[in-house]
């Protein structure tokens, strides 16, 4: 997440939906987002969106021990904790 986490949650997600980017993640690793997007206690979280129809789907939401699904990356076999530890 950009130290503004607001424009990963907001202006980037519109932005790369108009543009066609087929999948966007959000790696909060830091859970820097706001509670109504990450939730209380705030956890490192990953949001997946998924491109159908010119817009996103609702994202879908991991966390902690959780295996990270990917539509672009179907054999991906990675946990939002192994990908946090990775990143320190």
């Amino acid at each position: 997440v950009s130290t503004n986490w607001q424009d990963d949650y907001l202006t980037k997600l519109a932005e790369y939906e108009k543009s066609g980017i087929p999948e966007y993640w959000i790696v909060d690793y830091k859970a820097l987002g706001g509670t109504r997007y990450i939730g209380s206690p705030k956890v490192p979280t990953v949001w997946i969106y998924e491109l159908a129809d010119n817009e996103y789907k609702e994202g879908k939401i991991f966390t902690g021990c959780e295996s990270i699904e990917s539509p672009t990356f179907p054999e991906l076999k990675l946990t939002v904790d192994q990908l946090v530890k990775a990143g320190t």
